[in-house]
């Protein structure tokens, strides 16, 4: 028998079987979305100290390859040092949150000033930062290395014998009397600019780090627990041990030296610098004739391929280099020429004492906290392919640079 469709009926179950399909095309469509999510996400977090690591790879993505990428512009990132945008900023600047730039000898991310709001909302995170870098002070066994002469052997009038750039010759724009800046800004350097006719107070010097966990290739005797790439949160293998070694080569000289080792890059990376901007004001606060404050750091690659070094008497040292920034991101940071002035003094001295010490300045548009003092820098030391011993080493010539300035 045949069942004969009424042209009603039979419009009836197209409309249905429509509904089903879109129905079943809407499931699809929020699918897809939520993995789309999820993988932005996992971009987002790129900056994450603990997510974004070779060595910690994110659940929601098991391809090598993609998180070696992640591993690469981890590090590429870390290079200069990164200032966030606050998280509403973060939502329509995912994918042009940072512009490329490249340094003398590095690919960087220039910094991208977050505003007040966020180091405000950072105040009680950078508080819980402030006890865990307590704790490591508490738990510090570093060695009571003297830097006197006649203790270790180096006799500090050695010069250098020996330069090594690791493959990678410093580029310039810039010289002032065999001091080479490298200006990746729109100001046109003049002569009256780079005269570094500063006078700054050299009996107070404050230490701190943005990036407090950045470490350097292991040896025999400076092996530790890795917490990332080239990153570690024990004190005495991490770029803070550099500090101490600075700090008891500047107490040698007679001076005070305020040296704070929180935690700005640990647990989160992101925000360091809203985060080291406290330490370095409550530091200035609580000592304000300190004038010269330098922010110590780790320069990176992401490998043991560049480590550049200069071999003084018998020892093979870290090389070091000045980051400057200017007003470029803030029409309030007026210090900064005033830093730039002290750096190029320093590397002047040390043109004189160490030639070849100090690779070219980087001057960047970025403020990097130096607005808080007119002798306020950033001091790379070595970068990923350089020894925690180069390092260490290089601190009581700077020392001395320092104080003959």
């Amino acid at each position: 028998m045949i069942k004969v469709f009424k042209v009603k009926d039979l419009i009836k179950y197209l409309i249905k079987i429509l509904i089903v399909l879109t129905a079943v095309a809407l499931v699809v469509k929020v699918f897809n979305i939520g993995n789309s999510s999820n993988i932005g996400n996992n971009g987002d977090n790129i900056e994450n100290f603990n997510n974004n690591t070779e060595n910690n790879v994110n659940e929601n993505n098991s391809n090598k390859d993609t998180n070696k990428s992640k591993a690469w512009i981890f590090c590429i990132d870390d290079m200069l040092p990164q200032i966030t945008i606050n998280k509403a900023e973060e939502e329509s600047k995912k994918t042009s949150q940072t512009k490329i730039a490249f340094s003398s000898e590095l690919e960087v991310m220039e910094a991208i000033k977050s505003d007040s709001n966020e180091v405000t909302t950072n105040t009680a995170e950078n508080e819980k930062n402030q006890n865990l870098s307590n704790e490591g002070n508490i738990t510090n066994e570093t060695e009571n290395t003297s830097i006197n002469d006649t203790q270790t052997g180096i006799n500090l009038d050695w010069t250098v014998t020996e330069v090594d750039n690791s493959g990678v010759n410093p580029r310039y724009t810039d010289e002032y009397n065999g001091v080479f800046i490298n200006n990746g800004t729109n100001y046109q350097l003049t002569q009256e600019m780079l005269t570094p006719d500063v006078e700054v107070n050299k009996n107070k010097v404050a230490i701190y780090h943005t990036h407090t966990c950045e470490s350097y290739t292991p040896t025999e005797k400076y092996q530790y627990t890795a917490s990332g790439n080239f990153r570690t949160i024990d004190l005495n293998y991490s770029v803070s041990r550099v500090g101490d070694e600075l700090e008891k080569a500047l107490n040698s000289y007679g001076c005070t030296v305020i040296h704070d080792r929180t935690y700005h890059d640990y647990p989160a990376y992101n925000g360091s610098y809203s985060r080291s901007l406290i330490t370095a004001q409550n530091m200035l606060s609580a000592n304000p004739d300190a004038e010269i404050v330098i922010d110590l750091h780790r320069d990176a690659i992401a490998d043991e391929t560049y480590g550049p070094r200069v071999k003084i008497g018998d020892e093979y040292v870290s090389q070091l280099m000045f980051v400057i920034g200017t007003d470029g991101a803030n029409s309030a940071h007026t210090n900064w020429l005033q830093n730039l002035k002290f750096a190029i003094k320093v590397q002047q001295k040390a043109n004189e004492l160490y030639p070849g010490l100090f690779k070219p300045i980087i001057l960047r548009n970025s403020e990097y906290n130096q607005h808080v003092a007119k002798a306020a820098c950033i001091i790379e030391v070595g970068s990923t392919g350089n020894t925690l011993e180069e390092s260490m080493g290089a601190m009581k010539y700077l020392a001395r640079i320092i104080e003959e300035i």
